[in-house]
């Protein structure tokens, strides 16, 4: 596996190369630099686009704990193909658990201007326990996703949604779904509800998200709003409510997300990050919709054991399925250095972190066969990165401190890799 990983990464890596060749590259045409420059934001996106239809670069390698290697192929149509309709889809195998999983959907667009698009899907895949998407994400690619490599606490669902996308104003995007799920986790899990013991969930939900950007300039081009301004903060919002006994749906919550991002620029390409999330879950909510807080550790004995890859916004040193929590807020502090112009092609990076996480639980009894802690005392840590030293690799330091310091000290330390390439 670990053969074939490389050979990918090098292969992607070429192609990488090869497309910034083409932008720089000032003998060619006007229109044929056009359409490379496209060529190279598509890849960057993570899609390698052909005349109809787009594949998806997410579906092609990954590895996790539970699956082991994953591989597959997705993509969706692109606008050669039609511009008032869209088909998507993937298929993917995971070779340890030696199952398919796959989703298809379509959209129609009901109005140019404001982008109106209504969806259908239905996807039979694998969630990470704990963690929380939020519809109005714009698409974010990561060729290598680090806390994937060790994650290990998944549940199976078979999800059919049907979901409403509206710009309700230049700066307001908005999106609203209605979803039936079968939810399966794959560890030994018993959840109490109401005297009984459930060990699968049937979800009847209904989701409202709103991602506002108040502070960027966008414009209309080609009756398509784009962003030519890219200002902070920005804020979004989810709300999500269970229905019981809608569509055979056995268990009623609700959750309330928020997360903000906001940079300060200052000179030398100096700036700095904050990023907040929150959230908080009615007392039914069952482990699989709870909140993790991002860890990214794994339980190895050793600082070398633990080495891995360090992730963009996650706990470094806490360990995974560590602490959960119903409600909790974490805050991520990031000041990235003005780079080192060491040389024309070698500028590192470093950037100083810290991250702080709270939160609650309350009746952690109705979680059955599983261990887990609260984060009522409040988790930090500090460290930082030394970015871009070698072919996009750079290494990450963290230290863990305050009311969950562990007593042996290099339980908390965690030393890894970074891995940062832009296109």
């Amino acid at each position: 596996m670990p053969k074939h990983c490389i050979t990918l990464f090098f292969l992607f890596f070429t192609m990488l190369v090869h497309s910034q060749s083409f932008v720089d590259n000032d003998i060619e045409p006007k229109q044929d630099s056009i359409k490379k420059s496209a060529f190279v934001k598509q890849l960057g996106n993570g899609f390698l686009p052909t005349k109809y239809f787009n594949f998806d670069l997410r579906y092609l390698i990954k590895f996790n704990q539970y699956e082991g290697l994953r591989t597959g192929i997705g993509g969706i149509t692109n606008e050669t193909f039609s511009e008032k309709f869209r088909i998507n889809g993937y298929t993917v195998y995971g070779f340890k658990d030696h199952r398919f999983k796959y989703s298809i959907g379509a959209g129609f667009r009901l109005a140019e201007k404001t982008n109106t698009w209504i969806n259908a899907s239905y996807t039979n895949d694998l969630q990470e326990t704990g963690s929380t998407k939020f519809l109005t994400d714009t698409r974010f690619f990561q060729f290598f996703e680090p806390r994937l490599l060790n994650i290990d606490l998944f549940h199976k669902h078979i999800t059919k949604s049907i979901s409403l996308q509206h710009q309700l104003t230049s700066k307001l995007l908005t999106e609203t779904q209605f979803a039936v799920s079968n939810i399966n986790p794959t560890y030994n899990y018993k959840y109490v509800f109401n005297n009984d013991t459930l060990s699968e969930f049937h979800l009847s939900t209904a989701t409202l998200a709103l991602q506002w950007s108040p502070f960027s300039c966008f414009e209309y081009k080609k009756n398509k709003l784009i962003e030519i301004k890219e200002s902070y903060p920005k804020f979004t919002i989810q709300f999500t409510n269970s229905f019981k006994n809608l569509f055979n749906s056995n268990i009623d919550f609700s959750k309330l997300d928020f997360r903000t991002i906001h940079k300060i620029l200052y000179k030398n390409e100096t700036f700095s990050e904050i990023i907040l999330v929150s959230g908080i879950t009615s007392q039914n909510a069952p482990l699989t919709h709870l909140y993790h807080a991002y860890p990214n550790n794994i339980g190895k004995e050793t600082i070398l054991q633990r080495f891995s890859v360090a992730g963009l916004n996650s706990f470094e040193t806490m360990f995974f399925n560590e602490f959960f929590s119903d409600k909790f807020t974490t805050i991520q502090f990031k000041h990235h250095l003005s780079p080192f112009n060491i040389s024309k092609r070698f500028n590192p990076e470093l950037v100083i972190i810290m991250r702080y996480a709270i939160g609650s639980i309350k009746n952690p009894e109705r979680h059955q066969n599983i261990s887990f802690n609260s984060l009522k005392d409040g988790y930090t840590e500090s460290g930082f990165e030394l970015n871009k030293l070698l072919f996009g690799f750079g290494l990450s330091f963290s230290y863990r401190y305050g009311a969950y310091h562990l007593p042996k000290l290099g339980d908390n330390i965690a030393l890894k890799f970074t891995f940062n390439v832009t296109l």
